[in-house]
């Protein structure tokens, strides 16, 4: 039993087993991050504070509960997440007699650690990657930074203890009390509810209310902004946003079903959208982040919404019980401005089913979880040798994801030609005017759209456009 909370702001009564224990917290403040309470509360030091925003990998710990084991980032991750979950960190690896988990002891046969201060984080991660059979080593580390030992004998730890079994104490987590309650909240004004009807009621009552689905960019707004969030609606608990349902039409994707579970979807339906999830969030993140807060938080470079209007998907929202459906395309009115009415939410995604001829090219100075310059993506159909439709659209070229209809309407009826690709030179100033930033100028951002458009007509024609491809 404890108590932990600041004297701003309102709170919650929460219950969670932590390295086994069940730990119940009285009054915590909705904003207190895990990490902070680890350390500053429980003297947990092995989780460590790097960028504190979810890119580093060194706060990592591993979070159990229904729906599996993940690696998630503890410095972006808020305490009333946590209700009704299991955490382990860095200091729970370990048997209770010592014996060092499979991972931890490669790393230490490997020499993976050098300065130490993102070995914890590793060793989470790759706890983590091993108690779900997961060897693709290199995917899951994606999300943590070593700058000292370097990434080969980091690797080499990982495949080594790959064939190890689980641990007895990593295989069977003890069961929480009643990890079906809600979290108790000491204000009216804190809300978890358990379903999208409890959550039109609350939010329709609360508009002002910030929802938090994954925080991994209210946490943000937490730890970087230092922004107190007078009202608070967690939509974790809100197990009917989270379904995915499949017909002959189409994929419903509610708006709570995280990014790694639409990864895993794509990749039978649109592999190179799935590919571009990859790159853009670490497993961590992909772990925490959901479709619906991409999507509601209208970022002008977010990367799920050109490839889902690329799609011609159609976007679910909801106020009370009215619910009404638009194309996602017109959603974003402007900078920071949605088609979203006060108390009103995205519920669900819906993705039309199609043959895959979407292509989504991902242009950022990282390869790897990099803000992008440019995010163009093409679905264009060709019958006959000449374009019969085409819908491209881009993030990072303008105050929202658009369509470059013209470009679109300089493509179709025409032959699948360069000399078609060259024609519609033109038609890409009259759909964008993107600004110079620090990711990129405004020439270079049109150049590199041009040239995506024509990369995709080479791809689609048979050609090597990918350089990872290229072999010496």
């Amino acid at each position: 039993m404890g108590h932990f909370g600041k004297a701003a702001g309102f709170s919650m009564d929460i219950t969670f087993l932590l390295n086994e224990e069940s730990v119940e917290i009285r009054g915590v403040t909705e904003t207190t991050t895990l990490l902070d309470w680890l350390r500053d509360e429980r003297g947990l030091k092995g989780t460590k504070e790097g960028c504190n925003e979810g890119d580093c990998g060194a706060c990592t710990v591993m979070v159990t509960d229904g729906t599996g084991i993940r690696a998630l980032n503890a410095c972006i991750l808020l305490l009333p997440q946590l209700h009704g979950r299991a955490i382990r960190t860095v200091e729970g690896l370990s048997a209770p007699d010592g014996t060092l988990h499979p991972v931890q002891q490669a790393m230490i046969d490997f020499h993976g650690s050098q300065c130490g201060f993102c070995t914890p984080g590793f060793v989470v991660s790759m706890a983590t990657a091993h108690a779900n059979g997961d060897t693709g080593h290199d995917d899951a580390l994606a999300g943590n930074l070593c700058r000292c030992t370097g990434y080969a004998p980091i690797i080499r730890a990982a495949q080594a203890a790959a064939t190890a079994p689980i641990p007895e104490w990593i295989a069977h987590m003890p069961a929480l009390t009643a990890p079906g309650s809600p979290p108790q909240g000491q204000d009216s004004r804190s809300s978890a509810p358990e379903s999208a009807d409890e959550l039109a009621t609350l939010y329709a009552e609360r508009p002002d209310a910030t929802l938090v689905a994954g925080a991994t960019d209210v946490g943000l707004w937490v730890t970087k902004g230092l922004r107190d969030l007078p009202q608070t609606i967690f939509l974790n608990r809100c197990r009917d946003l989270q379904q995915i349902e499949t017909t002959e039409n189409g994929t419903r994707i509610g708006a709570g079903v995280t990014m790694d579970r639409v990864l895993a979807l794509m990749r039978d339906l649109h592999p190179s959208y799935a590919e571009m999830i990859r790159r853009y969030g670490s497993a961590q993140i992909r772990a925490a982040a959901t479709i619906g807060g991409n999507i509601a938080n209208g970022s002008p470079i977010g990367d799920n919404p050109p490839a889902l209007i690329a799609l011609d998907a159609t976007l679910h929202l909801r106020h009370r019980d009215t619910r009404r459906d638009l194309p996602l395309e017109r959603f974003f009115l402007s900078y920071g401005k949605q088609d979203r009415a006060s108390g009103e939410f995205v519920e669900a995604v819906t993705i039309p089913r199609q043959p895959d001829r979407l292509k989504v090219y991902k242009l950022s100075k990282r390869f790897d979880q990099d803000i992008s310059a440019v995010c163009g993506a093409f679905s264009i159909t060709v019958q006959d040798g000449s374009v019969t439709a085409a819908r491209i659209a881009f993030g990072g070229m303008a105050a929202t994801p658009r369509r470059a209809t013209r470009v679109e309407a300089a493509l179709t009826g025409r032959p699948w030609t360069d000399d078609t690709v060259a024609a519609a030179r033109d038609a890409w100033e009259q759909d964008f005017q993107p600004l110079s930033d620090m990711r990129a100028g405004a020439e270079y951002r049109l150049t590199a759209a041009r040239n995506m458009l024509t990369r995709y007509m080479i791809a689609d024609l048979g050609g090597q456009v990918s350089v990872l491809d290229v072999a010496p």
